[in-house]
C-alpha cells in the first residue's frame, strides 16, 4: 500500500530516482546474527567483524571478494582458517543465516517504485555463490537497476561505481537519493549532486526518505 504525500510548499518534488544500498540498509539483525553465530563457535562475540575490519589479512581478502577478484568459496575457506574455524563451507552463508529483510525499508522501496521512481540497488559484494545474500533476503525483483560491486569490477567509494549506477538509471545525480549505512561512502555521492541519506536505523532512515519522496509505505499486518 502506498501514499502520496503532498510537498509542503506545493512545488513539485526534485527527486526522480532511490539507490539503495544492501546491507545495513535492506537487511534487518546484522550484527545480533553475526554475534550470535561467533558465540556458537565459542569465538569473541565480535570476531567476525574485528576480524574483517582489522586482521590485514582477512581485510585483503574481503576487499578481493568485493571487487570479484577472489571466490565467495576460496574467501570462506581461507577466513575460516583466520578464525580457527574447523569448516570452511558455506561460510558467509552460515553466518548471515539468521539475518532478515528490513520489512519496512523493503515497503517503501517498492512503494516508491510503484509511484514511479526508479528504484537501484547500489551493493559492494560479499560473494553470490554458494551464499546469495540477495537472494536469502528476497530483493532480487525490488530493482529497476541493480549494481553489485563483484560483477563490476570496482566497489564503493570508488566514484565510477556511482556513476555507472547513475548512467543505468538514465538520471543525474541532483534527481536521486542515496541511502547508505557507511559515512565513508556518502561523499563520493554528493560530489554527483546526489542527495545522501545516512542510515542509522531503519525508523528513522524509512521517515526521512518519506518526507523527502513523499511516499509512505505501510507493511503488511
Amino acid at each position: 500500500m502506498r501514499q502520496t504525500i503532498p510537498a509542503a510548499n506545493g512545488l513539485p518534488r526534485p527527486f526522480r530516482g532511490l539507490v539503495l544500498d544492501f546491507a545495513g540498509v535492506l537487511t534487518d539483525g546484522v550484527h545480533r546474527a553475526h554475534e550470535a553465530w561467533c558465540a556458537d563457535q565459542g569465538l569473541a562475540p565480535d570476531a567476525w567483524r574485528k576480524t574483517l575490519n582489522t586482521h590485514p589479512e582477512a581485510r585483503c581478502h574481503y576487499q578481493a571478494l568485493e571487487v570479484g577478484t577472489m571466490s565467495q568459496a576460496e574467501f570462506n575457506q581461507l577466513t575460516a582458517t583466520i578464525l580457527g574455524v574447523n569448516d570452511g563451507n558455506n561460510l558467509m552463508g552460515r553466518v548471515w543465516s539468521a539475518v532478515r529483510p528490513a520489512a519496512r525499508m523493503i515497503a517503501f522501496a517498492r512503494a516508491a517504485r510503484t509511484a514511479g521512481y526508479t528504484v537501484a540497488m547500489l551493493s559492494n559484494s560479499f560473494g553470490l555463490d554458494p551464499y546469495d545474500p540477495y537472494h536469502h533476503i528476497g530483493v532480487r525483483d525490488l530493482f529497476d537497476v541493480t549494481v553489485i560491486s563483484e560483477l563490476e569490477g570496482v566497489a564503493k567509494p570508488d566514484p565510477v561505481i556511482y556513476q555507472l549506477t547513475l548512467e543505468r538509471m538514465g538520471l543525474p545525480g541532483s534527481t536521486c537519493v542515496f541511502v547508505d549505512d557507511h559515512a565513508a561512502n556518502l561523499p563520493p555521492a554528493q560530489a554527483l549532486g546526489i542527495t545522501t541519506v545516512l542510515a542509522t536505523g531503519e525508523d528513522a532512515t524509512v521517515t526521512q526518505l518519506e518526507s523527502l519522496l513523499g511516499v509512505r509505505a505501510v507493511c503488511a499486518a
